[in-house]
């Protein structure tokens, strides 16, 4: 079994963390926006400013390398490819959308329809970052053939 090659989890990560929010400022800076902010608004929370919104892109960077080291950890059990990207992502998705928003949901914090929009976006995004993630990286004896092979 080969090692983990972290060069490659962040650079891969750092892709897919790009692609998360991208699609995350898409969804809650055109789409729902005005709903998101309503939503705030109903729970006495100013909207987020800069400094959030910064904090927020850096998060989001790291869950991108947390999708793509999930990969690697998983990779030599499932073997490589999109299939196992697509595990790696559906059990962050599960963690984060899913689990998170179903917890502000249950106790009355979000709207249950803007939940259900920002769960299946979310699905949608991380399924994509993880591919696209998953794409770049490489095993470090992976890496060593390929230079071999130049």
């Amino acid at each position: 079994m080969s090692r983990i090659n972290y060069g490659r989890v962040l650079s891969g990560g750092l892709l897919a963390g790009v692609i998360l929010t991208a699609a995350e400022f898409l969804l809650t800076g055109l789409f729902i926006r005005d709903r998101w902010l309503e939503a705030l608004e109903q729970l006495g929370v100013e909207a987020p400013g800069v400094g959030v919104t910064i904090l927020y892109v850096f998060m989001t960077l790291i869950l991108g390398v947390t999708i793509v080291w999930l990969y690697a950890a998983i990779r030599p059990r499932y073997g490589a490819g999109p299939r196992t990207a697509v595990c790696a992502g559906l059990l962050v998705w599960f963690l984060v959308w899913l689990w998170g928003f179903a917890g502000g949901t249950i106790w009355g914090f979000f709207p249950v329809d803007l939940v259900v929009i920002v769960c299946v976006w979310g699905l949608v995004e991380v399924v994509l970052a993880s591919l696209a993630g998953a794409w770049l990286y490489r095993e470090e004896d992976e890496v060593q053939t390929a230079e071999i092979a130049m």
